[in-house]
């Protein structure tokens, strides 16, 4: 692990402040408790805790050795305890040899060492706990901000892998209906059979193209869709009809791919499979509120039970909005009369 200190640069504005504050600070206290030595104590403060300092910033590399999670804490303690002893008396000796340097020969710094060390080595004590303490807490909260990249990391291949399985179950029951239809249509309408496989063909195409979950523009989709429907077209001729009703300003909006298939596949489903009379599916798009308001809507025979599918289908493309949106999404369903609605409300993202 790199120095908290030395690889950032505000925290080592702060840490020299916090370094002039404690000097001020002893140099209050010696001040008070020994008033004739003012000019001394100045000097020896800032001196001293400017070799307190640095000698602070090296202490990051033998508590990192000795906090490494396997040092028993007997060990660790232990090694803290002698770390600080030899600390402090460096802190002193330096401390000592260095201001006898500066000072003229003829001040009175011996005698004003010797009258300050009790409270000198209780200062250094003090201190070393403080630096330590620190260090604990630098270490906490890199330990803290791992734990959450991991499992940033961990949600996000959860949510990719949870996205990839609900795409999944949207195609295999279109695909096995629409190769039967082909099947059959081979004999009964060649030509018509080979029109369903070139749309099939496009189809498959653009959904096996999309292999991420990046979002694709609205007009993508709903070109994608119109295939699919002139899929479904042609296995129920002229009892499936379409409409769309889409500002030009919804077109390049980006939502989830392959979002609006499940809506479309219950419409086919609870629609044209189960009625015999003509089924007209509406698809409108509008923007209101910074949100796209897409509509899918479609009339059905009435007595049909709508309440015996599995739901499988709204409950994809609900969590799939939840997945990309959180609750920033949402979808309502409802009906009028004889018409199934699905109302889809997604945030309005054009890049």
């Amino acid at each position: 692990m790199k120095h908290p200190v030395l690889g950032n640069r505000v925290r080592l504005i702060v840490w020299w402040l916090a370094w002039l504050f404690l000097a001020l600070g002893q140099a209050l206290l010696f001040y008070f408790a020994y008033g004739s030595y003012v000019k001394i104590s100045i000097i020896d403060s800032i001196l001293s805790l400017l070799i307190y300092s640095g000698l602070a910033l090296s202490l990051w590399y033998p508590f990192s050795f000795f906090n490494q999670g396997k040092t028993k804490p007997s060990v660790l303690i232990s090694n803290l305890v002698v770390s600080g002893a030899i600390t402090i008396t460096l802190w002193v000796i330096i401390t000592k040899l260095i201001m006898l340097l500066v000072l003229p020969a003829h001040n009175n710094y011996v005698e004003y060492w010797e009258a300050t060390l009790p409270y000198r080595i209780g200062t250094g004590v003090f201190i070393y706990g403080l630096v330590i303490l620190t260090y604990f807490l630098f270490v906490s909260l890199s330990n803290l901000s791992e734990k959450n990249v991991r499992e940033a990391k961990l949600e996000s291949l959860v949510k990719e892998t949870e996205l990839k399985m609900l795409r999944s179950q949207i195609n295999p029951h279109f695909l096995f209906n629409s190769l039967n239809s082909i099947s059959s249509l081979t004999v009964t309408d060649p030509e018509k059979a080979r029109t369903m496989v070139v749309r099939l063909s496009d189809f498959m195409r653009y959904s096996l193209s999309r292999k991420d979950e990046q979002p694709v523009s609205l007009r993508s989709e709903l070109e994608n869709l119109r295939l699919y429907l002139d899929i479904e077209k042609v296995r129920f001729g002229d009892r499936l009809s379409t409409e769309e009703h889409i500002e030009d300003s919804c077109l390049d909006v980006k939502i989830p791919v392959m979002l609006l298939q499940p809506l479309y596949e219950n419409a086919v489903k609870h629609g044209v499979y189960e009625s015999t009379e003509l089924v007209r599916i509406i698809t409108s798009a509008s923007i209101k509120n910074g949100y796209l308001e897409i509509t899918v809507s479609n009339n059905f025979e009435p007595g049909i039970s709508l309440a015996k599918g599995t739901g499988t289908g709204l409950l994809n493309v609900s969590r799939r909005l939840e997945l990309f949106y959180g609750n920033e999404a949402s979808v309502r369903t409802g009906k009028n009369e004889n018409i199934f609605i699905v109302t889809l409300y997604i945030p309005v993202v054009y890049s």
